[in-house]
This record gives C-alpha cells, structure tokens and sequence, in this order.
C-alpha cells in the first residue's frame, strides 16, 4: 500500500498540482480552490465567527452549518485577542474540550470525558506518539493560521473511530502576491520575552509562485522553582501555481523547546498519616540538573487540481519526526509531615526517536440525479509510524534491579539531589511500529430543498508491533468497517436541525493488571441539534445533545501497583455510557462587539454506574468578548471572559483527592498606535486563583497547580 502510494502521488505531482490560498485581502492570491465549493474558503463575518467549509469531519467540505456534528472554531483574530501560544491554550479555551497537565511536556487533552487521540494537519490524519512525550500537545500555534475541533467520533477521516474530538491545525499558507507581514515582540512576568515574524510575498513579478516564513523565539522563566524555557519556532511553505487549475504546495516547519528543571509527575499529595499537604504554587519536583528537550520536524508536499468538470483532486505527502532528551526524577512514597522524609527518586535518563509518513488521497466533486445536485468524496490514506526509546541507567543504581529508587531526605529542603554518573551504554526499552491504512467514500443527497442526508463509510485497517522492556506484542485489526449517517433539515432560513450517528472501534495498548492487553474500544455515538444564524449571519449559534455508548474502556486501575516490567495498569469497563448536551454562541452582537460563548455537560457511567474518567470536569462555561470604541475611540479594543469548571476528583487505594469548582478571568486591551502599529495587554488569571489541573490517586498521589496571574505586554508591526 505505501509503494502504491508514493507511485501514485509522485506520477501526479509531476504531471500537474495546486493547492489554495488562505483567504486575506485584496491583494492575496486567488488559486483554484477560490473558483469552487471548496475545504478552505473562510468567510469570516465579525472576527470571531467563520462560515467556512472545512474537511475535519466528512471530507465533504461543508460549511459548518452544513456538517452533522459540533464544531468550534478558533480563528486567528480570536488567537491574537487571547494570545494563545501553544495546542493546549487553545483547548482550554474551546467549548466542551479540557485538559490535564501531568508535567511541563505531557499534557492529557478530554472532551465528552474521553481523551483525544485524534488530530490532523490540514485535513491530514495524524498520530501523537506514544503518550504523547515529544511535546505534540505543548506544540507552538504561531505557524498555524486556525485551529478546528470537532467534538464527537470522526471515525470517518481519522481511522479508527473515537468518541471524544479531533483537532484539525490549519497551516499558514503563502497567500500573498505583494510582500506583507508582521512582527511582534511579547514580555511578560517572569522575564519572559518572545519575539515573532511572519513574513509573505510574491517570488515572481506574476505572482504565480509564493511563498510564507514564520518564525518564533521565547525565552522564559516561569513561577516554578528552577524551571526555564527556550523555543524556537520555524516554518516556511512555498505554493506554485502549475496550471491555472494546478497548485503545488511544498514546505516544513522545526520546533524545539528546551525546558530547564522539568518535572516528571507531579507534586505529593498527601502526607503518611494521610492528610493533605499544602504547598507553595511555586513548588516543584524538578531539579537544575533536570531537562525533557523534545524537537520536531515537519516536511509535506500537496497537489490540487480541479477539473474542467469542477471535480478536485487532492493528494498529500507528510512526514513527521520526532526527538526527545530527558533527565528526570520521579517522586514516590509515603511523606512524613514531621521530618519530610519517605520518598524516593528513581532518576531517570532517556533518548528516543518518532517518525512518521503519512500518504493521502482525496477526491471529490458534485454529480446530477434525479434532478438534483448532490456530493460525493472518495479516498484513502496510509500511515507508518516508527518510535524507539533507550535509556542510561544511574550508575551505581539504586534500589532493586532494574528499578532505580533511592531516598531524598528531608523533601522540604529539596533541591540537593545530585545529578548520578550514568552508564555509558544505552539500553533499547520501547521499539514499536504502528502501520494504518483506511479507504473511505462518503456522499450527501439532496432529497428537497430542505432535507439533506450523509451516507458514508470506511475499512480500517490497525495494526501495532512493540517491544516494550523486553516484552513482544503485536495486535491490531484489519477491514473493520465504521459507518457514519447523517441528516440536516432546516426548519427555517436561519434554522437547521441535524442527527448523526457513527461506530467506534479502537485497539488498544492499554494492559490490566496481569499484563495482558484489553479487547477492542466498541461502541457507538449518537448526536442530535440545532444550528441557527441572526443578525445577517453575523451570530450563529448551535445546540447539541449526545450519547456515547461504549465497551471495554480503559480505565486506570487505582490498586495496581508500579513494577520495572510495567508502571501502569487499567481495567476494560463494560457498558460505558456518556450522555450531555453542548450549547454555543459565536459572532458579533453589536457595532464592533464580538463574542465567544458555550457551555457543556456530560455524565459518564459504567454498567454499575461508577462514574468513569472522574479527572475530566463534568460541566464547563467558557466566555470571551471583545468591544472596540468604533464611535468614540476606534483605536482603543478592550476584552475579557472567564472559563468556569466544576470540580473533579481522583480516588485509588482508599485516597480521594478533589478540586472544587474553579473560574479563572482573563483581560486585554489593544490600542492601536498607527493603521500598522498596536500595543496589548494580555493578563490571565487575573483573580490569581489558586487550582489544580491534575490529580492522580492510588499508588502515586499527587497533583499540579495551574499557572498563576501573570500578564503579556505585546507591540506588532504590519506591514
């Protein structure tokens, strides 16, 4: 399947191509995908709300109103308001999606009370490497002009189908004919200073080939003991319109954050005789010596043509890699309140190696019938992933063979743990390969004016070989067939209601307490809403409720305790129901006042009805709006908003660890200095509330602060 589709793509990336423009003014370039119904045209009506047509879900490219399921987007104008910088601040800043700190890289992303273990780049299905410890989910958000979430099983597109969402990164494009771009220096507390340009021109006097770079470098310290951050950030596309109907896209992006003092899990929560411990938010576990360096590179080409009959051909070519460096301690044990002493470090050293190739075929266009125009999509993907991790033992080591653990002393003057000499040798302890291959078709009949159906399906095929610390596995699936079904019908011109319904099917790595793997993640997802328009189109809103049913969930098993041959365990739940409703409202409500509004709620049980998942808030309100002076001062945009949470908890081993519901506000204000020139602060957490946004119970007990208050003072210059 891979040869075939390297043949494939490589005979018509030499015989024609072309790929779109990102929609900018008057001077951008308009390519093919302009002239059609196409995935990347972006309206956006207020700054806040888009009526786009996007691939994340059916790869039909509908509008939002036109795609059966939630979706929230978050637009550039919306990033710049809340200087967002990274995947996981814009998580927590879309409707119905949370997330979980568990150190300074890993971070666990949830929605509908499912992690998401979905995601794609420009429509291009992707995986993160294995629990996500290349720093994926702290990843820079500057090289990408918008950030899409689809809530809810996108079996379709994105292989084996999952619950939760997936998150679609939509790269800049070299859009422009004319030079054009920004610069922005940011600093903020902490000594944090970043600087950002992003730049975009013709490289010919006909403006058929362009090209975009993008370019980030932060420097920070942090309210954290010892810790410190360094980022560079570099991305560069060039797109050449082969034909008037053609357009090449080539380009790469590196990343690499190097963070100083990281921690590997988290701060202890209790003490041995039980009761909580109350540290400092500053606190940490990380040492000066610590480090979790972690860099990618990301290479694509893309090819789109459309035809003379308007019919579009698309082929893409990814490939992602990945490396990551770590010298860590994690903490355990039982810690006495009176001395400090009971815990243990088992230190930690490793070096690993993710790549991945990804070959996608997608083509798609509209046909005649009975009378009526309809629209159908057709095409496959393949995937290999490699990864490999090896590590340095401390040399002597301590504690039990194979499983590093010496004594800290007194934990209240941390910070004396010496870095160990390490053995020279390194030892392989994780080598794995994941292939996937999915072949999909989907279409949407117009049965009236007004009903509409989606009617679609994919074979998947899944298949994994790991060695794991000497362990071989090899599983996985192939064919499985995941069905997806919908219907629009619009009640009205600005009122549309909608059902959809999808199978879930994931293997799954996941081990219970005896070490052997769980079945098969089944299930289905339901959802059924409402989607409106006001106001011209320039307020949308829409109303979601769902239900997912599932079996053999993983869930952590909260008695097992960690071995050298596995430090994780988890038992299949059976009969897992999640039910809520989403409700969201988007656009602009007023001359120069644009708002971002949503709420949501869940209820997951197993067939016993234990809840499942407890660390993923149940209901959340998240607002953010922004009004500019357009009669009295123009220049002058000022914003806020708050994102509500209600309380969660952690239990395992007889310990029951809880966080109340929490609200954490968030201010800006822009002023612009010139037509090309603006000043803006950002400050987040302004109620400086102290919260956790992890807690882990049983064996380990422990959790993480989130960030307290601290501001960003921003200067941009366009031109």
């Amino acid at each position: 399947m891979s040869a075939r589709f390297c043949t494939l793509a490589t005979a018509v990336a030499l015989a024609s191509g072309a790929l779109p423009a990102l929609a900018a003014d008057e001077k951008t370039h308009k390519g093919p995908e302009q002239s059609q119904q196409a995935i990347e045209t972006v309206t956006v009506t207020g700054k806040y709300t888009v009526d786009e047509s996007i691939d994340t879900a059916t790869g039909l490219g509908l509008t939002l109103r036109e795609t059966p399921q939630s979706v929230t987007v978050l637009t550039a104008e919306r990033i710049k308001d809340q200087n967002l910088s990274n995947i996981v601040e814009t998580v927590n800043n879309a409707v119905g999606i949370s997330s979980s700190q568990l150190d300074n890289v890993r971070n666990s992303l949830q929605s509908r009370g499912f992690d998401i273990s979905n995601y794609q780049i420009d429509g291009v299905p992707l995986s993160w490497s294995l629990a996500g410890d290349s720093g994926e989910t702290s990843a820079d958000v500057s090289i990408y002009e918008r950030v899409e979430f689809v809530r809810g099983a996108t079996g379709l597109l994105t292989g084996v189908g999952d619950p939760s969402a997936s998150i679609n990164l939509v790269r800049k494009k070299a859009d422009h004919t004319d030079l054009a771009g920004y610069m922005d220096v940011d600093l903020g507390r902490w000594g944090k200073t970043q600087t950002t340009a992003d730049i975009a021109g013709g490289l010919n006097e006909s403006g058929t080939v362009r090209a975009r770079m993008v370019a980030r470098y932060l420097d920070s310290e942090s309210h954290l003991d010892n810790f410190s951050e360094q980022q560079n950030v570099f991305y560069g596309v060039i797109e050449g319109d082969l034909t008037p109907n053609t357009l090449l896209r080539v380009g790469g992006h590196y990343q690499n954050r190097n963070p100083r003092g990281a921690t590997w899990g988290a701060l202890p929560a209790l003490y041995s005789d039980g009761t909580a411990t109350d540290w400092d938010v500053s606190r940490t576990t990380g040492l000066d010596w610590t480090r979790w360096e972690t860099t990618s590179e990301n290479h694509f080409a893309s090819i789109n043509h459309v035809f003379d009959n308007g019919w579009d051909l698309k082929i893409n070519y990814n490939h992602l890699a990945y490396d990551k460096a770590s010298r860590l301690v994690l903490l355990s044990g039982a810690l006495d309140k009176e001395t400090g002493e009971g815990l243990y470090a088992q230190r930690y050293r490793s070096s690993g190696a993710t790549e991945q190739d990804s070959y996608d075929l997608q083509l798609k266009g509209d046909y005649q019938l009975f009378g009526r125009q309809h629209e159908f999509v057709t095409g496959a993907l393949h995937s290999e992933q490699r990864g490999d991790t090896s590590t340095r033992d401390p040399d002597p080591l301590g504690g039990n063979t194979g499983w590093d653990s010496v004594a800290v002393g007194n934990y209240y003057q941390w910070g004396d743990l010496p870095e160990p000499d390490w053995t020279e040798a390194a030892t392989v302890r994780d080598d794995n390969e994941t292939s996937q291959t999915g072949y999909y078709a989907s279409t949407r009949l117009s049965l009236s004016d007004h009903l509409k159906v989606i009617a679609g399906g994919r074979v998947a095929s899944w298949d994994r070989r790991r060695t794991y610390y000497g362990d071989v596995s090899n599983y996985g699936d192939d064919d499985v067939v995941i069905p997806y079904f919908g219907a629009l019908y619009d009640l009205t011109a600005g009122h549309r209601v909608y059902a959809s319904y999808t199978e879930i099917f994931t293997p799954q790595n996941n081990k219970d307490a005896s070490g052997d793997y769980l079945d098969p993640l089944t299930g289905t997802n339901t959802e059924v809403g409402l989607k409106s328009r006001f106001l011209n189109d320039r307020l949308q809103t829409s109303i979601a409720l769902f239900r997912v049913e599932q079996d053999n969930l993983a869930v952590a098993d909260p008695e097992f305790v960690p071995t050298p041959e596995q430090d994780s365990a988890y038992y299949a739940a059976q009969g897992t129901v999640s039910d809520g409703f989403e409700a969201e409202v988007i656009g602009r409500i007023g001359n120069g006042w644009d708002i971002s509004a949503g709420y949501s709620r869940f209820e997951a049980e197993d067939a016993q009805g234990r809840e499942v998942n407890t660390t993923s808030p149940r209901r959340q309100f998240k607002l953010f709006t922004t009004y500019q002076f357009v009669d009295s001062l123009p220049a002058l945009s000022v914003g806020g908003g708050v994102n509500w949470q209600s309380g969660f908890y952690a239990e395992g081993s007889g310990n029951h660890l809880e966080q109340d519901a929490f609200s954490l506000v968030n201010l800006m204000a822009r002023y612009d200095l010139s037509s090309n020139m603006y000043l803006q602060m950002n400050v987040e957490n302004a109620l400086d509330e102290t919260y956790y946004n992890y807690l882990n119970a049983g064996y380990y007990n422990q959790y993480n602060y989130g960030k307290p208050r601290n501001a960003t003072l921003r200067f941009s210059y366009n031109f």
